[in-house]
């Protein structure tokens, strides 16, 4: 059904895409430099996107699955005197899927206030520039492993709370200290039905799940930029939704440097988890919780035509080695986004930052200044046999299945058909299914998975 009307749609895309492209290149054009007087600033991205996968993979699960899905922002911010700044951020995230799609609040999420916010901007404080935010705000820290604003995902993540950065000057001015405290936003509505038919509710948060953060940067002569950090998550039961009671701990720290042509760029990020959990919302037992999580990243980019760069990958996420022994073992991700390192999500999402380790290579081309293409492999093995893998559901509690789950092939290319305005993205995933896929007592099905997509944004 929603295959017609994704023919019908990038048909007319693609007649006007025919009449763009037969029309020099412009310049960006944004409605601040068309109509906004001095001090307001207005922003209007819209995303459309097809997504189509041939066979359901989660948990008892099967069938093919295809849906439309739209996210709609707008951004508009005033600025006030005396460095103060009040803004606010409009999202609609909406779809047009069939029955058998498994939806959620990662997909739809209708007409939501995503931010509200005040403010406020100091320079020369302590040798550096502050600048604070409170109100409804989106947060991206450090490699936005743990916790990030998502940019692939039709909903985004949202938190209510205060933000504060300093950021350095003249002889400190590659220092970079955060600190932030906040409430993050449960999306709402989060029944089938009310999901299937776009309902609006709006999303709530409340004192019983706090997120804070404490954030530190600064470059390295010899090594590249270095991060430290803190995450604290802290969660409880309420009188109508069921958790797991999670007090967690999170420290860890980066080291990195960008790619840049003819030269090496690398990646470490390390992180532990303490504290106390639950396996699931209606596990009555409280866990000792220890995990931890690291990516490994080494690359070379070439300085010859298309500007090639190559780059070996790992990561590891520990899982509950046993489910009995009265500890939680299982990386929890926290608030974090996933798209950069393991693929599409939308209806996809095979890989995920726990109970996995999983080596990979990466090509990343630019044939064009206007068009990029990359290629991902990964292989993937349970990091416990007897955990779930991922977010799947897909468990053998017994560890009988074995731990190799498959490998991805991953490509996509993005054009930018009018830079700053109009960009066009397509990609195409292959999971190659692997013993434990097979023999999994629970798996949906039991062979290889395609997913493709194609998207269009405009933004002005």
């Amino acid at each position: 059904m929603y295959l017609r009307s994704f023919i019908r749609l990038h048909i007319v895309l693609a007649c006007k895409i025919i009449i763009l492209a037969s029309f020099p290149l412009q310049a960006q054009w944004s409605l601040n430099d068309a109509l906004m007087p001095q001090g307001f600033s207005l922003q209007i991205d819209h995303r459309t996107r097809y997504e189509f996968m041939d066979n359901e993979f989660r948990a008892n699960q099967s069938g093919q699955t295809d849906v439309i899905v739209f996210r709609t922002l707008v951004n508009g911010r005033i600025q006030l005197p005396a460095g103060f700044t009040v803004g606010a951020e409009l999202q609609d995230s909406r779809t047009a899927a069939d029955h058998n799609a498994l939806l959620n609040t990662t997909i739809v999420n209708p007409t939501e206030l995503l931010r509200a916010y005040l403010e406020f901007h100091r320079p020369d404080v302590l040798r550096g520039n502050i600048t604070a935010q409170a109100g409804r705000m989106t947060l991206d820290v450090g490699s936005r492993r743990f916790v990030a604003r998502n940019r692939f995902r039709n909903t985004i993540n949202s938190f209510t709370g205060i933000d504060i950065n300093w950021h350095g000057s003249k002889k400190l001015a590659d220092m970079h200290l955060r600190g932030f405290w906040a409430l993050p936003v449960v999306r709402l509505p989060d029944t089938a039905d009310q999901l299937f038919h776009n309902n609006i509710v709006f999303d709530e948060e409340s004192f019983d799940l706090q997120l804070w953060g404490i954030f530190a940067a600064n470059n390295f002569a010899k090594f590249g930029r270095g991060e430290l950090f803190i995450f604290g998550l802290h969660e409880q039961d309420t009188s109508n939704r069921l958790t797991q009671n999670r007090q967690l701990f999170t420290p860890g720290f980066r080291l990195f440097r960008t790619p840049a042509s003819a030269s090496i760029d690398y990646e470490f990020e390390s992180a532990f988890q303490m504290g106390q959990s639950h396996t699931s919302p209606v596990a009555p037992r409280t866990l000792d919780h220890f995990a931890h999580f690291h990516h490994l990243t080494a690359g070379y980019t070439f300085s010859t035509a298309w500007t090639p760069r190559i780059a070996v990958l790992y990561d590891f996420a520990s899982g509950d080695n046993n489910p009995d022994d009265g500890n939680n073992g299982r990386f929890d991700t926290l608030y974090s986004a996933r798209r950069f390192d393991f693929g599409p999500t939308g209806i996809y999402g095979a890989l995920a930052r726990t109970n996995m380790h999983a080596p990979g290579m990466r090509l990343n081309l630019k044939p064009h200044n206007r068009l990029t293409a990359s290629m991902d492999y990964r292989a993937l093995w349970l990091a416990s046999s007897r955990d779930a893998w991922g977010f799947t559901g897909v468990r053998d509690p017994d560890g009988r299945s074995g731990s190799f789950v498959g490998s991805q092939l991953d490509a996509q290319i993005q054009w930018q058909l009018l830079p700053g305005n109009i960009a066009i993205e397509a990609g195409y995933t292959h999971l190659f299914s692997g013993k434990f896929i097979h023999n999994a007592p629970n798996a949906g099905h039991r062979g290889d998975i395609n997913y493709f997509y194609t998207q269009i944004t405009i933004n002005f």
